[in-house]
């Protein structure tokens, strides 16, 4: 079965917390057996302390240890007695004393069985020779032994062999009630880490729920599915990165429609005139003379530069445009784009005027038929949309690493709002629609096309002699190369 990823992140976070609760449960349960143990021992050190204060004083008062020799039970009447005053007498004492006097006269000397664990049998009592006097038996280290002193004379050592284990039935309720509220709040923990995890886990989820969602519908072709970013997270950029790409999806949906409603316009008007020129010819409304064949000329002539660029174009978006570069002078390759062009400026009665920095060795790498395209595409382009008499202002000159030519003309202007959009495909200024000097609103986004291919910019702006000035870059090669 397959297990969805809220599922999947519902059991990573209890499975994560159920191993915490766990291992805190191990590490508490091992920290209270040890600490209670270390708390019981160190309670019985004290013990042990008061009971060598009063057997100082008794071996003070009988001066020896024979009263201990003569009486088996002293020992333990004795730890009776070093009980902190107000604390009652233990009831394992009677049953305790009842089982030595039933052992009188034995030669066996292990405790009773099932009290070895009490502290009255695991004292040790030594006389000053290190002779057990009472208790335990068991070999202790002397660091073990506390010094017994009466009269600044070491009388004897007291002992106590220490506690392993809790064997006690009281200390072993304890713990037991300890560990059992320990398991119940590990539990507790658990239920209510799941009770959490789900929601949690889901609203985790949710927004890559809708993002899949608002995907299979965007795959639709519903290019306006937006999803609401509601984190400043991953998945709120996640969504926002979403977004951008609907938004992007949408506006390359849009500008194909427009492509494509925009290249049958621009078909269809050279096609109507061949289509109504042929037609008059066919119905005799116009004799077939060499005017009229030189008209469809120009009309088929037209057609197929339109086609052409259509083709340039859609190859420059296809990646598909060869360039064969190599080292060249820009400079060299501008002027002679422009001589062919200087009749033309000079019967349209536009004056250049060229300003090209003195003494500058610019190379470029750069495909020569398509940068020379560009610069006859650039003049042309100025030559077309200036209003005679005007004036063509061209500038090249070097600015750090890349090489600046500037082609700015005189009247008409180009309004602001429009300037970025003469590089898209197929627009014209209003002012220039007419054919018989705009073209098909292609030439600047070909030469936009074919600076970037060269790693260059083409920009626009307003010029100071009231037209347009065309900025054209080009990064230049190391000198030397």
């Amino acid at each position: 079965m397959k297990l969805g990823l809220a599922t999947r992140f519902f059991l990573v976070l209890l499975a994560a917390t159920a191993l915490v609760a766990c291992g805190m449960f191990v590490i508490m349960q091992w920290s209270i057996d040890r600490g209670f143990l270390r708390y019981v021992n160190t309670l019985e050190l004290e013990r042990l302390e008061r009971l060598g204060g009063v057997l100082e004083d008794r071996y003070a008062a009988a001066g020896g240890w024979d009263f201990l020799r003569d009486e088996p039970l002293a020992l333990p009447r004795l730890l009776v007695q070093s009980l902190p005053p107000g604390e009652p007498r233990p009831e394992h004492l009677d049953r305790l004393e009842r089982r030595l006097e039933r052992r009188q006269g034995r030669r066996e000397q292990a405790p009773p069985p099932g009290m070895s664990h009490l502290f009255e049998l695991r004292v040790q009592l030594l006389d000053s020779e290190r002779r057990h006097l009472g208790g335990s038996r068991a070999p202790l280290p002397a660091e073990a032994l506390t010094a017994l002193r009466v009269q600044g004379e070491t009388v004897g050592y007291l002992g106590l062999v220490p506690q392993k284990n809790l064997a006690d039935v009281r200390q072993l309720r304890f713990l037991k009630e300890q560990k059992l509220a320990l398991a119940l709040v590990a539990g507790l923990t658990l239920v209510v880490s799941a009770l959490l995890a789900l929601p949690l886990a889901r609203r985790l989820v949710r927004p890559l729920r809708d993002l899949a969602a608002a995907s299979r519908r965007l795959a639709s072709g519903a290019y306006g599915e937006r999803v609401p970013v509601t984190t400043r997270d991953e998945l709120g950029q996640l969504a926002g990165d979403f977004n951008l790409l609907a938004l992007t999806l949408q506006q390359n949906e849009n500008a194909r429609r427009q492509w494509i409603a925009d290249i049958s316009h621009e078909l269809r008007t050279p096609l109507s005139v061949l289509r109504g020129e042929i037609e008059a010819l066919q119905d005799g409304v116009r004799p077939l003379t060499g005017a009229a064949l030189a008209s469809l000329h120009t009309e088929s002539l037209r057609l197929a530069r339109l086609v052409d660029d259509l083709y340039q174009l859609s190859l420059s978006d296809l990646g598909a445009l060869q360039y064969r570069k190599e080292a060249l002078d820009p400079v060299a390759l501008l002027l002679s784009a422009l001589e062919p062009l200087r009749p033309r400026f000079a019967a349209k009665g536009i004056a250049l005027h060229e300003a090209i920095a003195a003494g500058g060795d610019f190379k470029v790498l750069a495909d020569r038929q398509r940068l020379h395209q560009l610069f006859g595409n650039l003049l042309d382009n100025a030559r077309k949309y200036t209003d005679p008499p005007g004036r063509l202002d061209l500038r090249v000159e070097r600015r750090g690493l890349t090489l600046s030519i500037e082609l700015c003309d005189s009247a008409p202007a180009v309004p602001e709002a429009a300037l970025e959009r003469l590089f898209d495909r197929l627009y014209r200024v209003e002012g220039s629609r007419s054919r018989s000097t705009g073209g098909a609103g292609l030439g600047l986004a070909i030469c936009r096309s074919i600076a970037a291919a060269h790693e260059g910019t083409l920009t626009a702006r307003p010029s100071s002699l009231g037209g347009l000035c065309l900025t054209l870059t080009l990064p230049l090669l190391p000198e030397g190369r």
